[in-house]
């Protein structure tokens, strides 16, 4: 596949993933958009997904291969867990929890908040005990 229809299969897959288009993500998957990618700002369509709460574009991603730890975004954004734990989609962390995320994973490369600490400060108790239940540690 050539630069340009990658760029422009990637960028597509991020805002399917954005605004919870399933069958679009679907759709651009089996139009050889990697799962694993990024649009210009960084952003994947994972962390994309999860940060809107979109379970089943999540649990597409993840099943194409899409790694639930990547972290998003140049600085500004963070890992899909802490996306969706930080906004209380409790079922898009249960999708990147089982499809193996770390539930410990602290953003902005280690040095930044864990999904336990976005769902506390949510609050949003259902997440919390969803991460402490995967053996997230507090801080």
């Amino acid at each position: 596949m050539n630069r340009r229809r990658r760029k422009k299969l990637s960028r597509r897959l991020v805002l399917a993933a954005m605004i919870g288009d399933s069958a679009r993500v679907a759709a651009l998957l089996r139009a050889g958009a990697p799962a694993e990618t990024t649009d210009a700002e960084g952003t994947t369509p994972l962390y994309a997904a999860s940060v809107h709460g979109a379970a089943e574009a999540v649990g597409r991603l993840l099943a194409a291969g899409a790694s639930p730890d990547t972290e998003s975004g140049h600085g500004a954004e963070g890992t899909p867990l802490c996306g969706a734990a930080c906004w209380g989609h409790t079922e898009a962390v249960r999708e990147l929890l089982a499809h193996g995320a770390d539930p410990d994973l602290r953003e902005d490369h280690g040095t930044g908040r864990s999904p336990l600490d976005w769902a506390a400060a949510g609050p949003h108790p259902e997440t919390t005990a969803l991460l402490l239940a995967a053996g997230a540690r507090p801080s």
